[in-house]
């Protein structure tokens, strides 16, 4: 019982993560069109600068500041590259973010090397927000799940209630209209991409202090985060939420099953059969724990293409 409360907790918090940075994506993915692969370098260079200015602004000053210059990167990144080859299509977008994106690890890794950084939640923070079972479970988890949800309540809000939500979603949607009605659809852009790019600092500043901060970060929770926005339909953030806390349950779960494929035929009397098949019968369900956001993608898309809250061509 406590395996499986403290899994369930962990896989909640790590499902807001990947919610945290796959929010931006949402909006710049989904919403804008752009295949950006230099969005998990974005929650990357969060968690350096945030990591750079700790010891001089303090922990919650870097991480309030961090996620602004990222967002500023993002903003130049737009408007010196991207502007220039979003009308020749997607491919010219994927090809240019691909190759930002190790350009930007490179960077990282010729003033910070090659091993992770000593960048730590503060001492005054490392304390239990309460106890399961006997067991301390880690405040600074909490805060990060809280944020998370912050971040979810102030964009849908913003997206749905306000002025500024009607001319992003106008620009989107309907460019030439909102052009025609007096607004700067590229400026908008723009901002768009700026935000998004300043979320996904955000999340690199607060994770990158409880997970390990190191030039490979960005690969390790990159494709995931494309897994999210799939699954949850393009430019959905209740679809993104809703992924995100799936996919974190599933790996959380997953990664403690000390059983196969094979285990669950024998109890139909196929155990022999399934045992002789091999392959990925025989393998642990732990081992496959990294597949199985993967696995769920196809399912997902088998059944609805358009994700879980995706719109409906």
């Amino acid at each position: 019982m406590e395996y499986l409360a403290i899994s369930v907790l962990n896989g909640l918090i790590y499902g807001l993560l990947l919610f945290m940075v796959s929010a931006g994506l949402t909006l710049i993915f989904g919403m804008m069109g752009v295949l950006n692969f230099t969005h998990a370098s974005f929650y990357m260079l969060g968690a350096y600068l945030a990591y750079t200015l700790q010891p001089l602004t303090g922990f919650w000053l870097a991480i309030v500041v961090s996620p602004l210059l990222v967002g500023f990167l993002g903003v130049l990144v737009e408007r010196v590259f991207l502007r220039r080859v979003h009308r020749y299509g997607h491919a010219h977008e994927l090809l240019l973010t691909f190759g930002l994106s190790f350009i930007i690890a490179e960077v990282v890794k010729l003033f910070y090397g090659n091993f992770p950084v000593d960048y730590r939640v503060p001492e005054q923070l490392g304390f239990a927000a309460f106890h399961i079972f006997g067991t301390q479970y880690p405040f600074y988890r909490v805060l990060m799940g809280l944020v998370s949800l912050a971040m979810f309540g102030a964009l849908y809000l913003l997206l749905t209630r306000t002025r500024v939500g009607i001319v992003v979603r106008s620009a989107i949607y309907r460019p030439g209209m909102a052009q025609a009605l007096g607004h700067n659809v590229p400026l908008v852009f723009m901002g768009v991409f700026g935000v998004g790019a300043a979320l996904a600092g955000l999340a690199g500043a607060i994770a990158g202090a409880f997970y390990t901060t190191n030039p490979n970060m960005a690969l390790e929770l990159g494709v995931v985060v494309f897994v999210v926005v799939v699954v949850g339909g393009l430019g959905s953030l209740p679809g993104a939420m809703a992924a995100s806390i799936l996919i974190g349950l599933t790996s959380s779960l997953a990664v403690g099953v000390d059983a196969s494929l094979a285990d669950l035929f024998g109890l139909f009397g196929a155990r022999a059969w399934a045992e002789e098949a091999g392959g990925l019968l025989t393998l642990k369900i732990s081992s496959l724990s990294a597949t199985l956001p993967f696995a769920l993608m196809l399912l997902v898309l088998a059944l609805s293409p358009s994700g879980l809250m995706g719109e409906k061509e």
